[in-house]
């Protein structure tokens, strides 16, 4: 049996894995939500708008995008940047829902954490080989 604290970890790495490929064009480079540079994917970090800390957003698809090492580490996430381009992405409206949406209460149990892990790896799969990367 797999402690939640495992399943917490897989799925972070499984999710990060999906959103950066997500977000990476067929060339093998991403557009860094924040700054906007075009960098290779293997610099590519799941940035989250909303901090890791808020189960409630913490692998809400438009919460997390491809951001680059700079931004996401070293800049505080350059949040300013991220509003921007996630306003640009989906809309002020969407934006200020998800901002809302960071005080709710949420629990994964350790099923919805294996079924999750799995929908992520397989989705990462197929966009691997769609993209050859």
């Amino acid at each position: 049996m797999i402690k939640k604290s495992n399943l917490k970890a897989k799925l972070d790495k499984e999710f990060s894995l999906y959103i950066r490929l997500r977000d990476c064009m067929p060339n093998g480079f991403f557009r860094c939500i924040s700054c906007g540079q075009i960098k290779p994917f293997e610099q590519a970090d799941c940035g989250h708008y909303v901090n890791r800390q808020h189960m409630a957003t913490r692998f809400d698809e438009m919460n997390c995008n491809a951001q680059c090492r700079h931004c996401n580490r070293f800049d505080e996430g350059n949040m300013q940047g991220y509003r921007k381009g996630l306003v640009s992405k989906y809309g002020e409206q969407a934006v200020m829902l998800l901002e809302a949406k960071k005080n709710q209460s949420r629990k994964y149990s350790d099923f919805e954490y294996e079924i999750l892990i799995k929908h992520y790896k397989e989705l990462s799969k197929k966009l691997r080989k769609e993209k050859g990367i």
